[in-house]
């Protein structure tokens, strides 16, 4: 075991940073407005991704080491709120400091690969670099990364990013590299001659053009080399960081070539409406309606991002009523779960997602590949259909600390014949259909689980 927290750490009570955080953290609204790309193999890769619905959103870096909120606390805002009896400047360098303690001396993207499959994901989207500039892959352009900094510099996966998509790719994942666009380590965006300012650059680019050229190049360097075909094919490249735009720091250039490397590479410039949004990314939260466009929720399995002692993880019930309803409303769901700073998934969170894919094992046909049906909710039932159109599907999400009805009743989406079949247990069982609603009497001894019902239209 690493040891997760400093001396100084502990003399400034991280935790209660940590705390204090999580009910003011930064959260990026949706974008107003979508749209479509016009390149058919972004349209076909875009399809492809919303027949997987369910995916994985991994953060892992310094904020690891201590286990507290990703790099905001270096952020100087009002509302983040530090330990007291600290000097921001002190804070800083000891959160700059934190690169010569992670040491992932248990790192084992391959369990990663294994829990997160036996889950029922279907794609990843691994933190490549977060707002603080710390970059688990094998940058050229900086020292400061997992590669050079710190003691797992020496280990023969230190370039960390390459072994993670290789395991996922070896699970057949659709793979996505999150990068973020802010750098608060890079001395083009934070500029050590003024002061720290808020999250953007910290000083005016009319007065110093050079300063955001420089920035602009470093950007797009290191874009290249994750899109190059340096760490394989990718998927989904998924922009962060909304208060500087992807066209700023020449995103239009970079995806140009990124596309002959991955056809279809799919781009998500978060919450920056326009031709590089190609899906949009709710976070922390479910649209109050039905959306026709690609879109994902982005929700963490617990408190925080990424690895925190006080996780107060979701329930596997709590996750898949979330699901249901996300792709009920047309969308695709990311739950966000951390590795440890030792570099596993905790045997907690391992049993939960365990607990999802089992569902999803007996379930999945009313989840993946499905499309939005015009009637789409009834209660605490949400409802999909097949691509073709011929097969309906309905979940009643069970909220924790209720069972189960005796029966189910619902408007429209009709049983053809009256026959459904409950995919829980396998079996068939009839609902009376009556001036179009349903009663459907759930037979007993049903395990209290989400309960889905599958039925021809």
């Amino acid at each position: 075991m690493i040891k997760r927290i400093t001396l100084l750490a502990l003399a400034i009570g991280l935790s209660f940073a940590a705390a204090a955080q999580e009910e003011n953290s930064f959260v990026h609204e949706q974008s107003d407005g979508y749209q479509w790309p016009t390149d058919p193999a972004v349209l076909e890769k875009l399809d492809q991704w919303q027949d997987l619905k369910f995916g994985v959103l991994m953060h892992w870096g310094l904020y690891s080491v201590p286990g507290i909120v990703e790099s905001w606390n270096i952020c100087n805002e009002d509302w983040i709120v530090r330990p007291k009896g600290t000097t921001y400047e002190g804070y800083k360098q000891w959160y700059w400091g934190l690169s010569k303690e992670f040491n992932p001396v248990d790192f084992n993207p391959e369990q990663w690969a294994r829990v997160f499959k036996d889950a029922g994901m279907k794609y990843m989207i691994f933190t490549t670099k977060h707002h603080d500039g710390f970059c688990l892959f094998d940058s050229r352009y900086t020292d400061f990364s997992i590669a050079k900094a710190g003691p797992f510099k020496d280990n023969p996966r230190a370039d960390a990013a390459k072994y993670v998509f290789d395991a996922f790719r070896a699970e057949d994942f659709m793979i996505g590299a999150y990068f973020s666009k802010p750098d608060w380590h890079c001395e083009w965006f934070w500029n050590p001659y003024y002061a720290t300012p808020r999250r953007g650059i910290n000083y005016k680019i009319d007065m110093h053009p050079d300063w955001w050229q420089n920035y602009v190049t470093f950007t797009q360097n290191q874009l290249r080399e994750l899109t190059g075909g340096r760490y394989g094919k990718l998927d989904i490249l998924w922009l962060d960081g909304g208060w500087i735009t992807g066209e700023q720091v020449g995103l239009n250039e970079v995806l140009v070539d990124a596309r002959r490397v991955s056809p279809g590479l799919i781009s998500v410039d978060r919450t920056i409406q326009g031709p590089n949004e190609n899906y949009q990314t709710p976070e922390r939260s479910i649209p109050d309606r039905q959306i026709t466009h690609p879109w994902e929720s982005c929700i963490t399995l617990g408190n925080d991002w990424g690895w925190t002692p006080r996780r107060n993880y979701k329930s596997a019930r709590r996750v898949i009523d979330i699901l249901s309803e996300i792709v009920a409303k047309g969308g695709c769901f990311v739950l966000g779960v951390g590795p440890t700073p030792e570099g596993i998934i905790e045997k907690e969170a391992e049993v939960i997602l365990q607990e999802i894919g089992e569902w999803l094992g007996r379930c999945g046909q009313a989840i993946y590949g499905t499309r939005i049906t015009e009637k789409y909710n009834c209660g605490n039932t949400w409802f999909t259909i097949s691509k073709d159109g011929k097969t309906g599907y309905a979940v009643y999400a069970l909220p924790d600390g209720e069972n189960l009805p005796a029966e189910l009743h619902w408007c429209g989406n009709l049983p053809k014949g009256g026959k459904v079949t409950i995919l829980n247990n396998g079996k068939k069982v009839k609902a009376t259909v009556k001036d179009g609603k349903v009663t459907l009497k759930l037979p007993r001894g049903l395990k209290q689980e989400p309960i889905a019902l599958k039925f021809g239209l």
